[in-house]
């Protein structure tokens, strides 16, 4: 018996129970937008590393053997995301997935989560940041925000960037691979615009006005639309329209609800209109 007659999207990315990051925040977008989630996780976490307490367990170790149960089942994915890795043997676990289970037409987003503002996150080091572009060969689609596509380049770090530069980044990053690449929340005053590179086509930029402070989960909401919408044939230009709109109404309504940004994107309420 097949379990391939419905559509799927693999996600390898980390768990958390409280938050709504990573796994717990693509599932349900995922599911809303008539695709199978499958997750495979990373690390486990109570809840996420933004509270001042945490309990982590790391499921590097069992990667491989979680991999090979669904080889066993011959299962197929028609798309497949990946989210936050926490080290150089859990970009070659990454590498391994996609050398076994991404066939032709099998779509590939990879959001190299990896700092913001200019710098690396405290758990990453610059030796983790250079493996991370090995995943770029393998990518169809990539959605760094600025400090990434400047990480992944070796390109100096600029907070207010020029067309023409973000143009280069682009050019730059998909020499690597990925044909299809949107640097993400760049800051233009009371904006946020999304820089959207297609090879072979005129860049196409979109802005939202800027919601409160920022939340967590919301680039994993971000990616999850992104990865499901280009799965489901939606041009990647009115992708980034829908994602970035979907989660501008999101934070209207966690800023009307008062949630601390821990909490992360009260999307449930919205689920329904995806």
């Amino acid at each position: 018996m097949s379990h391939n007659r419905q559509r799927k999207i693999a996600v390898i990315n980390d768990f958390c129970g409280f938050g709504r990051c990573s796994i717990a925040a693509a599932l349900p977008i995922i599911s809303a937008l008539k695709l199978q989630c499958c997750p495979l996780p990373t690390a486990i976490f109570s809840d996420h590393t933004g509270f001042d307490s945490f309990f982590c367990r790391d499921f590097t170790d069992a990667m491989a053997a979680y991999m090979d149960e669904w080889a066993k089942l011959d299962l197929q994915f028609e798309g497949i995301l990946t989210g936050f890795l926490g080290s150089p043997a859990q970009i070659a676990l990454v590498e391994r997935f996609f050398t076994r289970f991404a066939r032709p037409g099998t779509f590939v987003t990879v959001d190299p989560v990896m700092g913001d503002y200019g710098k690396l996150y405290p758990t990453y080091s610059p030796a983790l940041a250079e493996n991370m572009g090995a995943l770029l060969p393998y990518a169809d689609l990539i959605t760094p925000n600025l400090t990434e596509a400047c990480l992944l380049t070796g390109t100096p770090y600029d907070p207010d960037p020029e067309e023409a530069f973000l143009q280069t980044l682009c050019e730059k990053l998909a020499a690597k691979g990925p044909g299809e690449i949107v640097i993400s929340g760049i800051a233009r005053g009371e904006d946020l615009e999304n820089f959207v590179y297609e090879r072979g086509k005129a860049p196409f930029l979109w802005k939202e006005h800027k919601v409160g402070p920022c939340r967590s989960g919301t680039g994993d909401v971000f990616s999850a639309i992104l990865a499901a919408d280009r799965v489901n044939s939606r041009p990647l230009s009115e992708a980034v329209v829908h994602a970035s709109s979907f989660i501008a109404k999101v934070l209207r309504r966690a800023v009307a609800l008062d949630l601390p940004l821990t909490d992360g994107l009260c999307f449930e309420e919205f689920l329904t209109e995806l």
